[in-house]
């Protein structure tokens, strides 16, 4: 469980006056709505302020960002992201997110939310109902109008102070420094020209390069003197930013505005390989993408972030005018929704091996493009959605987003009842998300229904599937003699194929937890040992982390303080590196029992808190198969043994003052990040 906030952005100029108003007036409001127009550095001041509302009140803060998102449909999940709440409850979605923060304290930032505005005030107003501790500034264009909101109205910079010192580092930055006198009158009065807007003057800058600071506002200051002084669309302001975002385009390169074009089709920022793949063709070859994109970065049309690009939303409402005049709307859709499905193709296909974590995490860094691209194929192509969706759902389960995973996967199964492997995988993957939710049975039937529907189409990979998700609902009943069947079943029904070496391992651990819950231990520890060897010979993780599990409960149950330790911040380290929330509470359940053996009380006090933190952030209590129960049980005896009553209430009491993500990488002897 962590909280997202971004890192300040470099290059913050001025806004002094406003930061510290803003900052005092999250610390006496709960909520907050800081309005502007596009491209008046909302989101800017916005995340400089949440920083320093951190540091003076020792508060977390979450950031969401919605400019990303179409619609208002994965808003609750985008809070919840970055909220750190990994849902894995059936319940309403905003419910168990309302649930959970009620007696958390966080501030809540929401930015850009002009687009879903009735969607924010629903959102906001049930958390600020239900979570009396929450606070929520919310960044949008205009207020959202729910009681008891504080509105903060943002302008654009001081012409003559603040806007020209950002124009001054950008052209410093550009190798174009305003030399002289007579080159700071020609920016101020540009800046001027641009109603201080930072968009407009970041704009304007990335032409620097081409043409010293005179050219530029000789060049530009025509434009905007052919305009009316106080045109109907909105305040002299808006006009300045729409005139210096249509000069930027009709400067580009053919090839740029092009790519300009069909970048509008993504959502959330993007690598040069999806950008190739979605926005090559015609005109525009795969050298000349990368061109393009390097001189729209230039031009301050694309922002960069290591190895993703970023269009802001003004910028691309522009772009997309422009597909849509090309008439090239549909076909780029198609091509980023074929794009995606196919990676997430190749990722499925890579689970088991060296490049499964960089697998989530690009499924985690394009969660939003992924959505989109789903919802295109829903409409234009369900057999291809039913196929996306199987390879998505099991990724999807296992770092936090079952709530999406339920969706699609249910809603790509009733758009298509062609059977086949892509359905097979389908029903398997939502049978992964029902049991994972708690709801058993549910998941059993899918197994059945995969099962069936497997053995019918000859399909071996789902007949070993399906026997996993059958002995994982009769581990978790108590039942690990039925589950041991299940699996053996599967696994003597298929043959050794190498593609079924992912199912396989699945159906191995799930035998060897079965021996471990019926106490043959040696057997369990033999199956384990051999799972994690050939995993880590892969460099894969999922199935290493759950035989770490499975080793260090062994260990417990032998006596093995040291080396039930040892496999447990094994299991951690994979599970952080995944970002599966569910399996750090679970290891650090294990971590916090075998520290307690250890007599490290202090420490395991701090494991059994994280562990309880993170189970909170899936919307359950403790859970796991029945076996870990007395394991628990028997830590708390011991710790509170060795610190007494007080001296464990007061060791919980330190630990619940700190995060669990700084807890876990403090117990697996890194260093907490700092602010």
């Amino acid at each position: 469980m962590s909280y997202h906030l971004p890192p300040v952005l470099p290059g913050f100029v001025g806004r002094q006056r406003e930061l510290t108003a803003l900052t005092d007036a999250l610390r006496e409001h709960r909520f907050l709505s800081l309005t502007g127009a596009g491209g008046v550095g909302k989101s800017r001041l916005a995340l400089q302020a949440a920083h320093e509302f951190r540091e003076v009140t020792g508060r977390e803060v979450a950031w969401a960002d919605l400019w990303q998102l179409p619609d208002d449909r994965l808003l609750v999940a985008t809070a919840a992201d970055a909220l750190g709440f990994a849902d894995h409850t059936p319940a309403v979605p905003l419910d168990a997110l309302s649930g959970w923060l009620a007696e958390e304290d966080p501030l809540l930032v929401l930015d850009s939310c002009e687009h879903l505005l009735d969607g924010c005030r629903s959102l906001v107003a049930q958390l600020l109902r239900e979570c009396p501790r929450l606070s929520v500034l919310v960044t949008s264009r205009e207020p959202l109008g729910l009681p008891g909101e504080r509105g903060v109205a943002l302008g654009p910079l001081p012409f003559g102070s603040d806007a020209l010192s950002l124009l001054e580092r950008l052209a410093e930055e550009a190798g174009r420094p305003l030399a002289d006198t007579a080159d700071m009158v020609a920016a101020a009065r540009l800046c001027a020209r641009l109603e201080g807007i930072p968009l407009a003057i970041e704009l304007a800058a990335g032409r620097l390069a081409e043409r010293d600071i005179h050219q530029l506002g000789s060049e530009l200051g025509q434009l905007l003197d052919l305009k009316t002084p106080q045109p109907r669309g909105g305040p002299r302001r808006h006009q300045a930013l729409r005139t210096t975002i249509g000069w930027s385009h009709e400067l580009c390169a053919p090839a740029e505005r092009l790519l300009w074009a069909r970048l509008s089709v993504f959502r959330g920022a993007m690598d040069a390989d999806a950008v190739r793949a979605v926005c090559a063709g015609g005109p525009l070859t795969p050298e000349g993408v990368e061109k393009a994109l390097a001189g729209l970065v230039r031009r301050s049309v694309l922002m960069r972030s290591r190895d993703r690009y970023r269009m802001l939303d003004t910028v691309r409402e522009y772009g997309r005018m422009w597909l849509d005049a090309l008439g090239e709307s549909d076909r780029t859709a198609d091509r980023h929704a074929r794009h995606h499905a196919r990676t997430a193709w190749r990722a499925d296909r890579a689970w088991f091996g060296v490049d499964q974590v960089h697998w989530y995490r690009w499924i985690s860094a394009s969660h939003v493009d992924l959505c989109t691209a789903l919802d295109h194929l829903l409409a234009a192509d369900p057999e291809a959605a039913v196929e996306m969706a199987g390879h998505l759902g099991f990724f999807w389960s296992c770092c936090g987003h079952l709530p999406e995973a339920a969706r699609y996967l249910e809603e790509a199964l009733q758009s298509s009842s062609a059977p086949g492997p892509a359905r097979n995988r389908a029903l398997w993957a939502l049978g992964v998300v029902r049991v994972l939710r708690g709801e058993h049975d549910a998941g059993r039937e899918l197994a059945h229904a995969c099962r069936h529907q497997a053995e019918r189409t000859g399909d071996a990979d789902a007949v070993l599937r399906a026997a996993y998700l059958l002995a994982l609902t009769h581990l978790l009943g108590g039942r690990p003699l039925v589950a041991e069947h299940v699996v053996d079943t599967g696994l003597a029904q298929v043959g050794g194929a190498p593609a079924l070496a992912a199912p396989r391992a699945m159906c191995r651990l799930a035998r060897v937890f079965a021996h471990t819950a019926r106490g043959l231990l040696d057997r369990a520890r033999e199956g384990a040992e051999e799972l994690r060897r050939e995993s880590m010979e892969r460099g894969e993780w999922w199935t290493r982390s759950y035989a770490d599990y499975q080793l260090a409960l062994i260990a417990l149950f032998e006596d093995r303080a040291d080396g039930a330790t040892a496999h447990a911040t094994s299991m951690l380290e994979g599970k952080l590196r995944i970002g599966d929330s569910f399996g750090l509470a679970l290891g650090l359940d294990l971590l916090a029992s075998s520290l307690a053996a250890q007599g490290a009380a202090e420490r395991a006090v701090a494991a059994h808190t994280a562990a309880e933190r993170y189970w909170n952030a899936v919307g359950h209590p403790q859970r796991g198969t029945p076996e870990l129960g007395p394991v628990r049980d028997r830590y708390e005896a011991t710790a509170r043994s060795q610190l007494g009553d007080a001296g464990y209430d007061e060791a919980t009491a330190r630990a619940m003052l700190r995060g669990p993500g700084a807890i876990t990488r403090e117990l697996l002897g890194r260093t907490p990040p700092g602010r």
